[in-house]
């Protein structure tokens, strides 16, 4: 039976990559926790700095997402990708 809490259009599968929150010739380190064709939950030391749209580099994918930001908890940042 599916969750009625879920939001999501599709299911997130549980990661723990390294990424990096790039934006303005910055970057930022953080980690992927779990990732969706839609978008990502990451781990951050400090939201201090953080815009609310940036590019997430994965380098062991080699992927780039332009994503914006959805929510922000603590040291969470929920993103959608563009």
């Amino acid at each position: 039976m599916p969750d009625l809490d879920e939001k999501r259009g599709t299911q997130r599968q549980n990661v723990i990559k390294a990424g990096t929150i790039s934006f303005d010739g910055s970057g930022i380190d953080c980690l992927v926790r779990n990732m969706s064709d839609g978008g990502a939950n990451l781990e951050v030391e400090s939201q201090i700095g953080i815009p609310s749209s940036f590019d997430l580099v994965i380098n062991v994918e080699h992927s780039n997402h332009h994503c914006h930001v959805v929510w922000r908890k603590a040291r969470r940042i929920g993103v959608a990708f563009d």
